[in-house]
C-alpha cells in the first residue's frame, strides 16, 4: 500500500511502504557534498563512492510534539540529534552474500553537511517512521554516489535482491544526472514478482519495513557520452556498526 502522508493516514508497519516527496528541502545545498565522496574501496570497479555516519535521537515527548509537527525548525528543542563516534560497518553473509562478514570502514559524513537544516529534515522524516515501527533511536546514514559511463555500468546494489537485517530502510534520492534506469523494487519474498517498481527521482523518499520487504535497485546506464551519477542517502534504523550488533 502506498502511503503519501502520515498526517492523514496511519502507516501499518507490517503491510505498508511509504513514498513521499519532500518539497521543502533545497537539494542543491546537499548535492555538492556528493562531489567529494571517497571511493568505496570494497568494490574493485571503483564506480561507487560512499560515506557513513551514525546518529542517535534523544527525545523528551513531555515537552510536546514530534519533529514533523515543527515545520519551521530543523531540530525541535525537545529532540537532540547526536552524532555517534566512528565505528565500522558490518553485515553477515545472511544479508549480504557479496560483502557479508567483512568489517568495512567508511569515512564519516562531512560535518558541514550534518549541520545543514535541509539534511536534518531527511533524518527527522525517517525518524517519523522509526517511532511508529521500531524501539530503536539509533540511525545509520549512508551517503552513496553510483557512477556510470560507456565503459562501466554502475550497479547500486551489487549484492542483488536482499534485506539489510534492520527494522526500517529509507532511500532518499538527491540527484540523477545523465542516466537512465536505476529502478528500485520491493518484493515480499526473494522469489516473488515485485510489488513496487519505480525510478526514485530527486526529492523522493521511499521508506519500508526491512523485515517485511526485500529490495533491489537495477544498474544505471549513462545517456550518451561522458559520465552519469546517481546520488542517494540510504538510512537504516538501527545502523549496523559493530559485529556484536548482528
Amino acid at each position: 500500500m502506498l502511503i503519501t502522508s502520515l498526517k492523514t493516514q496511519r502507516f501499518d508497519c507490517i503491510t505498508d511502504y511509504a513514498l513521499e516527496t519532500i518539497n521543502s528541502i533545497n537539494l542543491d545545498k546537499i548535492q555538492s557534498y556528493f562531489d567529494n565522496l571517497p571511493v568505496d574501496p570494497y568494490l574493485e570497479e571503483n564506480y561507487r563512492y560512499r560515506r557513513l555516519s551514525h546518529f542517535k535521537i534523544n527525545s523528551d515527548r513531555s515537552k510536546g510534539g514530534f519533529p514533523w509537527e515543527h515545520p519551521n525548525k530543523a531540530v525541535p528543542e525537545e529532540y537532540d540529534l547526536i552524532k555517534l563516534p566512528h565505528s565500522p560497518f558490518f553485515q553477515s553473509k545472511e544479508y549480504n552474500p557479496l560483502l557479508g562478514n567483512v568489517t568495512r570502514e567508511y569515512a564519516e559524513l562531512d560535518e558541514q553537511l550534518i549541520l545543514l537544516p535541509d539534511f536534518q529534515k531527511i533524518i527527522w522524516e525517517f525518524f517519523n517512521f522509526c517511532r511508529l515501527c521500531s524501539n530503536e533511536t539509533e540511525i545509520g546514514v549512508h551517503q552513496i554516489r553510483t557512477t556510470t559511463s560507456r565503459e562501466n555500468i554502475g550497479n547500486p546494489v551489487p549484492e542483488g535482491i536482499h534485506q539489510d537485517g534492520v527494522d526500517l530502510v529509507g532511500i532518499f534520492c538527491v540527484s540523477r544526472d545523465n542516466i537512465s534506469d536505476g529502478v528500485t523494487y520491493l518484493y515480499k519474498s526473494i522469489n516473488d514478482t515485485p510489488m513496487f517498481t519505480k525510478i526514485l527521482h530527486p526529492g523522493e523518499f521511499l521508506i519500508f519495513n526491512d523485515r517485511q520487504f526485500f529490495h533491489f535497485t537495477s544498474p544505471i546506464q549513462v545517456i550518451g557520452s561522458g559520465c552519469g551519477t546517481r546520488d542517494v542517502f540510504v538510512l537504516t534504523c538501527p545502523g549496523l556498526h559493530t559485529i556484536s550488533d548482528i
